[in-house]
């Protein structure tokens, strides 16, 4: 009898499993950037109040063409996340994103697949809105002038966000080729494209690194007290945040995660005592200071965490029942 219940159990089928398919233009109208910002902070609570099981990512190489990172995340409330995102770097020559990605939401009850949505939006978005929080929540409150060095994607996500977080009198991009940032600032009423990065990071109160460059874009020596830094671009084995204003600045960090060897942790922040960085969620928690003086420097160091990916498809998923959006599949 008992070998015949067994049987019949394994014999189960999973039947057809409608799955909603949400395409990148969908995914794009459903995220609203300032309910972003604040559904970022509550992960981010969520993240160092140890809330969030985050897993570290493994990574699978392609030799001479990319990687592929899967990134999982769940907490109470939320669907069973992961993320799977390919990094190829020769797609810009061909026209294609370089980070290229996909979101599975599955119910955390049953494992069954829910949703499959475009996520190479989301993590352009979701990196460059936990970057703005932490200008939100760290630059000083009278700050003027913003600087974005970069021109690509994440760049361009910046100039979308900054606003939201600062009355910012002027808001600057420079770029390596300075045709790059004029044409992105054309793409953003009142912000100005600057070719003279020294002058330009001298004079900022905000200045925010959204490149690939594997070796750092500024000097230390030409950050201003107060001013604050925040970094997104990762490409080991260098980096483009310079370790001399590490060492001069107070430093905050997504996890603890960021000081563990690459893919998971920043290159730039190889051989530097964890102890030294303050998670993001940990101010937000009100455990740890933020910024405690005008001339302090406080620089953010991200290199991206699946609880990130899973608020933000949260947000999209949730929108997307509201409206009635997507497509449905049966799997």
């Amino acid at each position: 009898m008992t070998s015949a219940i067994l049987n019949s159990r394994n014999a189960l089928a999973k039947g057809d499993t409608p799955v909603l398919i949400l395409s990148e233009a969908e995914v794009k109208t459903c995220i609203d950037l300032r309910q972003l910002l604040d559904v970022l902070a509550d992960g981010f609570e969520a993240l160092s109040g140890g809330k969030v099981v985050n897993p570290a990512r493994p990574q699978l190489d392609i030799p001479q063409a990319g990687y592929s990172l899967a990134m999982p995340a769940w907490m109470a409330g939320m669907h069973l996340t992961v993320k799977i995102v390919n990094v190829f770097e020769g797609n810009i020559a061909k026209g294609i994103p370089s980070h290229l990605a996909t979101i599975h939401l599955f119910d955390p009850q049953t494992g069954l697949p829910v949703c499959v949505m475009d996520g190479t939006y989301i993590t352009a978005v979701r990196t460059s809105g936990s970057a703005v929080l932490s200008v939100r929540e760290l630059a000083r409150r009278d700050a003027k002038v913003a600087t974005v060095v970069g021109a690509g994607v994440q760049a361009g996500q910046h100039l979308h966000l900054l606003p939201l977080v600062r009355d910012f009198a002027e808001i600057r991009v420079v770029s390596k080729e300075f045709a790059d940032a004029e044409a992105l600032a054309a793409l953003h009423p009142g912000v100005v494209a600057v070719s003279d990065i020294e002058a330009a990071v001298r004079s900022s109160d905000v200045v925010c690194l959204a490149t690939h460059s594997y070796e750092p874009v500024i000097s230390a020596e030409w950050v201003r007290p107060g001013t604050h830094v925040s970094s997104v671009g990762v490409a080991p084995p260098g980096g483009e945040l310079p370790v001399e204003l590490v060492g001069k600045a107070s430093l905050f960090v997504e996890t603890s995660d960021a000081f563990a060897p690459t893919p998971v942790g920043a290159c730039e922040l190889v051989g530097i005592d964890p102890e030294t960085g303050t998670e993001l969620g940990e101010i937000l928690l009100g455990l740890q200071p933020g910024r405690v003086s005008t001339d302090q420097i406080t620089v953010y160091k991200a290199m991206g965490a699946a609880m990130e990916d899973m608020v933000t498809a949260d947000l999209a998923y949730r929108e997307a029942i509201r409206r009635g959006i997507g497509g449905v599949a049966s799997l």
